[in-house]
C-alpha cells in the first residue's frame, strides 16, 4: 500500500454539486484527513454562492466565481456587482472562473460566449484577480481572444488541460498555469502525457474537476478531491520525480496563483 501523500491542492473541484448531497461531510473529512486544501469552483450565479458559502464555512477550502460558456447565454451585466462584491470583499473567493470556450455542447451560442469570456476577463483585470479558463474543443478561439487582451490579460491557468504541447506552449508564452485532471491518467491520454512531462515545473497545477472525470484506477465512479494523489502520483511518475515532492511542489503553484497566504 503506497503511503498517503500529505498536503495536496485540489486546485479546482465542485464539492457544492448535487452528487455530494448525501455524504458531503465525509468527502471534506477525507481531505481534512491528509491535510489536504481545496478550490471550490463555479459555474453559474448560484453555483456561485453556494461556493462562497461553502468556503466561508470549512477551513482549507476557497472558493472561485464565475459563469460557465455553458451559461453564458444566462449571463447580464447585472451579474457584475455581485461578481464583484464576491471577488472584492470575501477573503476566500480566490478567483474569477471557470470561464471560457466549449465548442464540444455548444449550449450557448458561440458569439455568447466569447463575449460572456471576455467581459469576465475584463472585470478579473480590473480586479486584479486571477482567472480559471475552460476550454473544449475551443484552443483557437481562446487564443485569439487571449491574444486580443495583450496588456490586460490577468493571470490564467489552464483547467482540465486537454491541449496538445505545441498549444500548450503558446498559453505558456501567454503567462498561463496549466493544470491537469483525471484524464491525464487514461491510457490514450498520449498527448495530454507529454504535456505533462514537459511543463515547466513552477507552472504545473493538479486538480480533480469532481465529481467529473475520476482518474485511474477510480475511473468510472463518482470523483471527488481525495482523488487528486491518483493524479499527482501518475504525473510524478512521469517525471520521475517523488510523488510528495510533487505535491509540496503544485500546492505551492497554487497558493501561489490563487494569492493564498
Amino acid at each position: 500500500m503506497c503511503e498517503a501523500i500529505m498536503g495536496l491542492f485540489d486546485t479546482h473541484a465542485h464539492p457544492t454539486d448535487g452528487r455530494f448531497d448525501s455524504d458531503r461531510e465525509q468527502v471534506l473529512s477525507r481531505m481534512r484527513e491528509t491535510g489536504m486544501l481545496c478550490m471550490c469552483v463555479g459555474a453559474d450565479m448560484e453555483s456561485s454562492a453556494q461556493s462562497v458559502a461553502l468556503a466561508r464555512e470549512n477551513e482549507g477550502i476557497y472558493a472561485a466565481v464565475g459563469v460557465h460558456p455553458h451559461d453564458a447565454k444566462t449571463f447580464t451585466q447585472a451579474d457584475v456587482p455581485q461578481l464583484t462584491a464576491w471577488l472584492t470583499q470575501e477573503p476566500k473567493v480566490k478567483a474569477l472562473g471557470e470561464i471560457g470556450l466549449d465548442y464540444y455542447y455548444d449550449l450557448s451560442p458561440r458569439d455568447v460566449q466569447r463575449d460572456v469570456f471576455a467581459r469576465q476577463l475584463d472585470l478579473a483585470y480590473d480586479l486584479g484577480k486571477p482567472v480559471i479558463l475552460h476550454v473544449r474543443d475551443a484552443h483557437g478561439d481562446t487564443l485569439d481572444v487571449l491574444r486580443a487582451q495583450a496588456g490586460r490579460l490577468p493571470h490564467c491557468v489552464l483547467h482540465c488541460c486537454s491541449a496538445s504541447w505545441e498549444s500548450a506552449k503558446v498559453y505558456l508564452n501567454l503567462g498561463c498555469m496549466i493544470s491537469f485532471a483525471g484524464p491525464v491518467t487514461f491510457k490514450r491520454s498520449v498527448h495530454l502525457q507529454e504535456v505533462a512531462r514537459n511543463v515547466p515545473l513552477d507552472r504545473l497545477m493538479v486538480e480533480t474537476d469532481s465529481p467529473y472525470l475520476a482518474p485511474e484506477p477510480v475511473r468510472g465512479r463518482r470523483n471527488e478531491p481525495a482523488n487528486v494523489s491518483h493524479i499527482c502520483r501518475f504525473i510524478a511518475s512521469l517525471r520521475d520525480m517523488d510523488a510528495q515532492v510533487l505535491c509540496d511542489v503544485t500546492r505551492e503553484n497554487g497558493k501561489r496563483f490563487y494569492g493564498i497566504a
